[in-house]
């Protein structure tokens, strides 16, 4: 018997913290002015994450033909390849996890449950499929659906109170599948898809962001950090790439937004451009510093195709 499944948009399979689904339309705004007209365009994204730039960018603009993502993440990186790969044995694993959590009824059960995942997710003797499907399952029922490591690499989100959860959007992986067929996928520190440049090439950077403050700090995707010698590494790299002729944009947090002389990035980055454009953000241990904030994207192209005043105001 054939099945036939629902034919949806490809979009994040992941929730992900600083996700930037909702600034897209932004960023596609401030993207370079040749980028429509150009036929051959390489796009790499370093710091991957959940992939809502990545989605959105593969779906409209067809003149990339060539994807190359990559992420230090490693089981990230696997989900991601086995949904290029295996959508269709991803999606029978996380039917039965999806059964099984449905059918256990009570919380303490389906916590139980959880907690018994999450232990398997980290003792690393899963087949690649099952690492997948774990990442999958503890990403829809975990709290706020955040990814984070400890310093011995292990996840530790606690459960979340989700009474019937999607585990297994068979349509989307379907969706996502099909999309990744053009992507090559990697896995290492972003230093190395500089291998990848070939001809016209766009690079986004999404990397952790610096804390504005010590109850923002969600960091921590893996168990090695991300601190201001690391930002400072990046923008090397980015000014290393730039030099080579690539065009850049990066995303991170406006410091100076939260606290007037902390002007770390704007000196970083004072040889290119900087934009400050609104974002909302839920996810701070401190309710009361949720909300609206100012985010950078940083380019080093000057001409782009929409109008900041529109953008920012």
């Amino acid at each position: 018997m054939i099945r036939t499944i629902e034919k949806v948009k490809a979009k994040p399979f992941l929730k992900w913290a600083g996700g930037k689904t909702q600034l897209l339309p932004t960023i596609d705004s401030f993207l370079p002015e040749s980028f429509q007209k150009e036929k051959n365009i390489t796009y790499i994204e370093p710091f991957v994450g959940g992939g809502a730039m990545l989605f959105y960018m593969l779906q409209k603009y067809p003149n990339i033909k060539k994807a190359i993502i990559n992420d230090i993440n490693t089981h990230l990186i696997k989900t991601y390849t086995i949904i290029r790969d295996n959508p269709y044995f991803l999606i029978e694993v996380l039917k039965e996890l999806q059964e099984k959590f449905r059918t256990a009824g009570s919380y303490d059960a389906q916590k139980e449950l959880f907690l018994k995942v999450r232990n398997s997710f980290n003792q690393d003797n899963l087949t690649d499929i099952e690492e997948a499907a774990c990442m999958i399952f503890l990403n829809r029922t975990c709290f706020n659906g955040l990814y984070r490591e400890n310093s011995k690499g292990g996840f530790n989100v606690p459960f979340g109170k989700y009474t019937n959860p999607t585990i297994c959007d068979e349509p989307l992986i379907i969706a996502d599948s099909e999309l990744l067929q053009k992507v090559e996928i990697i896995n290492g520190d972003f230093a190395c898809t500089s291998d990848y440049v070939d001809g016209y090439t766009f690079f986004y950077f999404d990397p952790p962001y610096r804390p504005l403050d010590a109850t923002s700090s969600f960091n921590s995707y893996v168990k090695e950090s991300f601190d201001d010698n690391e930002q400072i590494r990046l923008k090397e790299f980015y000014s290393a790439l730039s030099l080579d002729g690539c065009l850049e944009m990066l995303s991170n947090s406006d410091c100076k937004g939260r606290n007037a002389s902390d002007i770390f990035f704007d000196e970083l980055y004072k040889d290119f451009f900087i934009e400050r454009v609104y974002a909302k953000r839920s996810i701070n241990a401190n309710a009361l510093k949720r909300g609206t904030l100012t985010e950078l994207l940083i380019r080093n192209y000057e001409s782009f195709q929409g109008d900041p005043l529109t953008i920012l105001y």
